[in-house]
């Protein structure tokens, strides 16, 4: 089990390293953009934006595994679980909300509909880019206090699960802990997903209705509107299938602390928890023109640099 143990925690380390680099490399290349051109546009400005949540987000999941794994009697000291659940909650739900921003902006900026609606908000979503990440933002720091405030009263629970002798005990004592305050605010994660599930849903309206268009013009389907609606598809399921993967691994890791002993479901499940805020981004990274190209850029450079 300890041989199992180390090579989790590499796999761990690395993906730590990858999601430190691919979302940093995402926000430099954005920053210098915008330093160049003196303007963003609306995609790269989210992008930057939930790129610096995510390193966030990893940096604060690590944290949590390395207390966890090699530290767990640290978390007998209520300031530094505050302050990591703090931090964990507030990078979680931001980049979730900012996730869930840039696949309606997908499907705004993509699909094509006549629904009075639908128009305005495709008309005012560039003007209201930044209120909406404001908004974002305030009601992630709005959780992440209302919780902390959460964490501090029920601190007695901690106090109380070691005095159990048994693990039905624990659970017993842990029941109001996992299933009250916290399990709602767990739902309400259910919100940004539901909006980006409609927005995938629409999406393939949107680009069945193009085909059929096309059908009846008898145009060839590989137009680039086919193909924008393609590729947003692709970016926006991704993202829900990787979110599902992190939703099942966060109540792994959550679950787990009802079995202190249990170190290897923990480190399973941060894991797979950490795929969703690298994976996404290393697809974003891939499939957005101006990254990839200057990747490509980078990589001619230092080879040639290497043969001289």
């Amino acid at each position: 089990m300890l041989y199992i143990k180390d090579f989790l925690v590499i796999i761990l380390t690395a993906e730590f390293l990858i999601g430190m680099l691919g979302n940093g490399y995402i926000g430099l290349v954005n920053w210098i953009s915008w330093i160049k051109k003196k303007k963003i546009s609306s995609i790269d400005y989210i992008l930057t934006n939930l790129a610096l949540s995510r390193i966030c987000l990893i940096g604060a999941m690590v944290l949590n595994a390395i207390f966890l794994i090699f530290y767990p009697d640290v978390y007998d000291l209520n300031e530094v679980r505050v302050v990591v659940f703090t931090f964990w909650t507030l990078a979680n739900y931001l980049s979730t909300w900012l996730a869930t921003c840039l696949n309606v902006f997908y499907f705004l900026k993509i699909a094509s509909f006549s629904h009075p609606l639908f128009l305005w908000l495709k008309w005012r979503i560039d003007r209201m880019v930044h209120w909406i990440l404001l908004g974002c933002f305030v009601i992630s720091l709005l959780v992440s206090f209302i919780l902390a405030k959460v964490v501090i009263c029920d601190y007695g629970y901690f106090k109380i699960s070691k005095s159990k002798e048994s693990i039905t005990d624990i659970f017993h004592a842990s029941k109001l802990q996992y299933f009250d305050p916290f399990t709602l605010f767990d739902i309400s994660l259910l919100i940004p997903f539901i909006v980006s599930l409609i927005s995938f849903l629409l999406l393939i309206m949107s680009l069945w209705r193009h085909t059929k268009q096309m059908k009846l013009s008898a145009t060839g389907f590989r137009d680039p509107s086919t193909e924008a609606h393609v590729k947003a598809m692709k970016t926006v399921i991704s993202s829900l299938f990787l979110r599902i993967m992190y939703y099942v691994a966060s109540f792994v890791v959550t679950f787990s602390y009802l079995i202190r002993e249990n170190i290897l479901a923990i480190i399973f499940g941060e894991i797979f928890a950490i795929l969703y805020p690298l994976g996404h981004s290393l697809i974003l990274m891939i499939g957005n023109n101006k990254l990839r190209q200057t990747f490509v850029k980078m990589l001619k450079r230092r080879k040639i640099t290497c043969t001289m």
